[in-house]
């Protein structure tokens, strides 16, 4: 108890005498810096950094880049493959829209006609496209990455909507009476082109 009360009036007196002796020592240092001497009025201001550089100076310091810009080929098996699913869509189409509509439906039916002609191209396009398809994109059909992958999707959509077409061209072909088959070769086309969609 002696011994803190000691302590506390040996920081209070020490504080009283620098109170005291403050202001003495203030005159007799100069605690400011000479101006002349650290600064002169022609010194430049520099920045040490700055974010606000202009791109102009930023491109003219890159050297420009050896590599051309991607361009894809004209011509080569995957655009041969996307040509011929155009097509075959385009022709499925043309086929749809010159289905002849008999007023007389016990009338014999047409067999090679403009109808019949384009939806046998249709089936022979949709073929090649399969073929293209095969040997440029062989790689791209895994089971390893799900049936709901984009690429296993396209494959499944058109092979299955070129089967359905060749199905239903076959079918109406082969028979000398008025036969359904615009429901398959509907829904092939359609399939198709979902397969189209979903890679382009």
């Amino acid at each position: 108890m002696v011994l803190r009360l000691n302590l506390q009036k040996f920081i209070a007196n020490a504080m009283l005498a620098l109170a005291f002796t403050g202001p003495v020592f203030a005159e007799t240092f100069d605690f400011t810096l000479p101006e002349s001497r650290f600064y002169a009025q022609e010194a430049k201001s520099f920045l040490i950094a700055a974010n606000d550089v202009e791109t102009s100076k930023v491109a003219t310091n890159i050297a420009p880049s050896s590599q051309e810009e991607f361009k894809p080929k004209l011509f080569s098996g995957s655009k041969l493959h996307q040509y011929l699913g155009v097509s075959t869509a385009v022709l499925a189409g043309a086929a749809f829209i010159t289905h002849p509509h008999p007023t007389d439906p016990n009338a014999p039916r047409e067999t090679n006609g403009t109808h019949a002609q384009l939806a046998k191209a249709t089936v022979v396009a949709a073929v090649a496209t399969i073929v293209a398809g095969v040997l440029s994109h062989w790689d791209d059909f895994s089971l390893e990455d799900g049936w709901t992958d984009p690429d296993n999707l396209h494959v499944i959509l058109g092979v299955t909507g070129a089967a359905l077409m060749a199905y239903a061209v076959d079918k109406s072909a082969n028979s000398s009476t008025a036969v359904e088959h615009a429901r398959e070769a509907e829904l092939g086309a359609l399939g198709m082109i979902v397969a189209i969609k979903l890679t382009w």
